[in-house]
């Protein structure tokens, strides 16, 4: 019998995990290795896992040291192999997708588990009989594990009696009726994340991966915000976004977005100014286009006109782009205060929470006012606490002191 030097590479260990951390060899050069036997241990993004290695022979070369990270398909360990045993490993391979990994409890001479798995059952003597290696992949492996199956009881179905995902799926769902644990994993439902949600989730994703926000918040006295908007006879967010322009215009650092290609901040001249509204299909996020040359009545008359279009589920892809600065009244969820997410590739997002009566010190003495939480989330990049701070602060202020908003326009 020949000997034939195979090369094992770092397996794919499910989940979409594409790379791993040497924790420590359990082998070295020259030591006699069989089939199954963990060689190495390394560490993903999700747990530690032993590795066994597919051959019987004599270890060759060990190619990553402790603490070195690999990726998967890289070369984990090479082995002086019998060509027989590298024949069979190569079949093995070619019956599922890429490296497998041996199944524990398979090889001869290994003791069974006396525990029998829920829903599994016993095979026949005569069939595959003792000693029969039958491979797996790692997540076939762990899939089996985090449910309580013995594969050794697990009837194969792949080609070379290799077990498959599907076999440990169907012994889990056979099981699912008699195990409550099981049952309750079992009883769960899938919902696609696509559509509006998909969108949401694919946006907010990417803004808390791409921008280093900070959060700052102050309470304020909005009566004066109350007393304001009965006058002018809108609605508060109306009034709330009229001082928001101003604060930009103010402002101007937070009416900016960032150009990762080209690493520059791009200031936006204008201000398209975005409010939050739910809807029955999700949050959604109308832009009142050039809201810096706005009155405060027809800005009011926007936000009315885009909300109905929004509950409707009639906005349309020019409602909802282009935005440069997002406002979001969560306080109409019954909320105090809030760390939003910013709409990307916005800078900034301001939030204001619910209205209610609190006690509140006037001119040295106790009385009960209209109390509520502004919060500002902003990109890092395009500025600092200082700006922030100030832009929060004149936003308050006229909230609490609407008459300030006239020396600004």
């Amino acid at each position: 019998m020949t000997s034939d030097l195979q090369l094992f590479r770092l397996p794919d260990l499910g989940e979409g995990l594409t790379e791993a951390e040497v924790l420590g060899w359990r082998v070295a050069v020259g030591d006699t290795v069989q089939v199954d036997q963990i060689v190495v241990e390394v560490e993903t993004a999700k747990a530690a896992v032993e590795v066994p290695v597919p051959y019987t022979g004599t270890v060759a070369e060990l190619h990553a040291e402790v603490g070195a990270v690999i990726a998967v398909g890289q070369p984990l360990i090479s082995v002086a192999a019998a060509s027989s045993a590298a024949e069979r490993y190569r079949n093995e391979e070619r019956a599922g997708s890429g490296n497998v990994l041996v199944g524990y409890g398979t090889k001869e001479g290994r003791r069974v588990s006396r525990r029998r798995a829920v829903g599994s059952t016993p095979r026949p003597a005569g069939e595959s009989g003792a000693g029969a290696v039958r491979v797996i992949s790692p997540l076939v492996r762990k899939l089996a594990k985090d449910n309580g199956v013995d594969i050794a009881a697990v009837a194969p179905t792949g080609p070379g009696s290799v077990v498959l995902r599907r076999d440990v799926e169907s012994v889990i769902s056979r099981a699912a009726g008699s195990s409550p644990a099981m049952a309750a994993a079992a009883d769960a439902e899938r919902i696609p994340l696509k559509g509006v949600r998909g969108a949401i989730a694919e946006r907010v994703s990417r803004s808390r991966a791409e921008i280093p926000d900070a959060t700052t918040w102050v309470d304020v006295d909005a009566t004066g915000l109350m007393e304001a908007k009965s006058v002018l006879g809108v609605g508060v967010l109306s009034v709330v976004a009229r001082i928001c322009v101003a604060g930009l215009r103010r402002f101007p650092e937070l009416n900016c977005t960032v150009d990762t290609v080209r690493g520059e901040i791009v200031r936006m001249r204008g201000i398209n100014l975005g409010f939050a509204v739910q809807s029955d299909r999700g949050l959604v996020v109308p832009v009142v286009r050039d809201a810096h040359r706005l009155t405060t009545t027809e800005l009011a008359a926007e936000l009315s006109r885009l909300t109905e279009l929004a509950r409707a589920g009639s906005l349309g892809p020019e409602h909802m782009t282009g935005g440069t600065f997002t406002l979001n009244n969560y306080g109409v969820f019954g909320v105090d205060g809030s760390t939003p997410i910013i709409n990307h590739p916005e800078a900034g997002l301001l939030g204001m929470g619910r209205i209610v009566d609190k006690p509140w010190a006037v001119d040295g003495q106790l009385a009960v006012r209209k109390v509520t939480q502004l919060s500002l989330t902003f990109d890092h990049r395009v500025c600092d606490g200082g700006t922030a701070g100030g832009f929060l602060r004149f936003v308050a202020d006229c909230v609490e002191r609407p008459l300030t908003l006239l020396r600004e326009v």
